[in-house]
């Protein structure tokens, strides 16, 4: 038995039990009248309970709407805060303004509940619309600037490229406007980005692998891009010089910046500036590592080791969190970690654990820590950079050309001599391919 807000409490009450001696059970109205509209109904059947309770296209009762209303508006504003590309559809807008429509009438603060969700969330995809722009202008700017002519110039003083160094001299402050660029990337990435690079199709069946949206990833791959060009922006930088002094005094100040990076919290520039000064290339000058002061690199090389699954990293990362999560200040806050290494974690976690255990249920405890690893980055994320901006650095960051892997044995190979037959025979194919392009491109030009 159940009164017009819900079961009752007790089977029977003497008052209910006369009134159906004398009158008999009143059965329910039809779908559509709710109890409220007329005397509360005593007894029903089970069909006619679930026509009243269950809400259809056509009907919903409206104190069941009252009564979840608060949970759906709830439910509705964490979906578009965490998910706002999956409004980015006129389907789905059209959706959701259809709920509006079915619950605000009921209150008229959900009315303004509801305008400032669909108000934000057409903020947050403007923003997105905006980040993805941002991301074709630096990628066309990005291709473009990968030049190896610039090789010719090595000899000629003095030198007709702009250096990092006349661009910024303080390790610090180049630092933090790495610093400034990872936290627009993070910015950029949703959560889905990771479902749709890792999970299946169907989320409980693991034979059919998902790689064919590749849109929705655009902004982890920029990502990952990013790095792969602070890589080879900073062999370039030390390849760069014609004298051994000028490239050891490079690589002196990307240590500095490296390890203003590990002391900011900013792993992934720390990991890319390591990767960078670890290339073949660049680790084959002898030489000018010997003119360098290195004592510092082997220290921050040692906290990004590999071994051990990146025991030392991990540990690094984790006093990181911790002093995010106590901090009272963004500079404190800040937690950039090895994006490529979380990647590899997430695959390895979807990919090594089954989605369903042997009895046929869902594997819970597998997604429960996806969900961590994955909402961890989103609160990282979602830090805002305390640092001011200098658009000269940042401009430099994302257009000063970088050469190939090529372009970078050539010109290592045109600071410190080839050793072996080996590195001669390429040295000399190289110079004949590239430096042969350079003169077709100036002859080309003069013309």
């Amino acid at each position: 038995m159940f009164t017009p807000t819900g079961f009752s409490p007790h089977l029977a009450i003497c008052s209910d039990a006369d009134t159906e001696e004398e009158e008999g059970p009143r059965e329910s109205p039809g779908p559509g009248a709710w109890p409220s509209d007329g005397p509360p109904i005593t007894s029903a059947s089970l069909d006619t309970l679930i026509q009243h309770l269950v809400p259809t296209t056509d009907y919903y009762p409206e104190a069941k709407v009252r009564k979840f209303g608060p949970k759906i508006l709830q439910l509705l504003t964490e979906w578009t805060e965490t998910f706002p590309t999956d409004f980015r559809e006129e389907k789905m807008v059209g959706l959701f303004k259809d709920i509006i429509h079915r619950i605000a009438p009921c209150d008229e603060a959900y009315w303004k509940t509801l305008n400032q969700v669909l108000q934000t969330l057409n903020q947050k995809l403007a923003a997105i619309t905006q980040g993805e722009e941002s991301i074709v202008r630096v990628n066309t700017s990005s291709v473009s600037s990968i030049s190896d002519k610039l090789v010719a110039f090595k000899a000629k003083p003095p030198p007709i490229q702009k250096d990092m160094l006349s661009i910024c001299h303080d390790p610090y402050t180049l630092a933090q406007q790495l610093t400034h660029v990872e936290l627009e990337h993070l910015s950029n990435i949703g959560p889905e980005e990771f479902v749709q690079a890792f999970v299946q199709k169907d989320p409980l069946d693991s034979s059919q692998p998902c790689f064919s949206d590749q849109k929705k990833t655009t902004n982890l791959e920029a990502y990952v891009r990013w790095f792969n060009r602070l890589c080879y922006l900073v062999a370039t930088e030390i390849c760069m010089p014609a004298k051994k002094k000028q490239r050891a005094q490079v690589i002196e100040f990307f240590i500095d910046v490296a390890r203003e990076c590990f002391n900011i919290g900013n792993f992934n520039s720390l990991m890319a500036i390591i990767s960078g000064m670890n290339m073949s290339p660049v680790s084959r000058l002898k030489k000018t590592w010997g003119k360098a002061k290195t004592a510092k690199f082997f220290i921050l090389e040692h906290q990004m080791d590999p071994t051990g699954n990146f025991y030392n990293y991990r540990t690094a990362l984790r006093g990181a969190a911790h002093r995010s999560q106590t901090a009272n200040s963004n500079r404190e806050k800040i937690v950039i970690p090895f994006f490529s290494l979380l990647i590899k974690d997430i695959y390895f976690l979807n990919e090594g654990c089954a989605n369903r255990l042997p009895n046929g249920h869902v594997h819970f405890a597998k997604f429960v820590e996806l969900a961590r690893q994955v909402g961890e980055f989103m609160t990282w994320k979602q830090i805002e950079c305390p640092f001011e901006t200098d658009r000269s650095i940042l401009h430099y960051l994302h257009t000063a050309p970088i050469f190939s892997e090529d372009g970078l044995y050539l010109a290592s190979y045109e600071s410190e001599s080839p050793e072996n037959q080996v590195e001669k025979d390429r040295w000399k194919a190289l110079r004949s391919n590239i430096l042969g392009k350079t003169k077709e491109l100036k002859e080309h030009h003069g013309s």
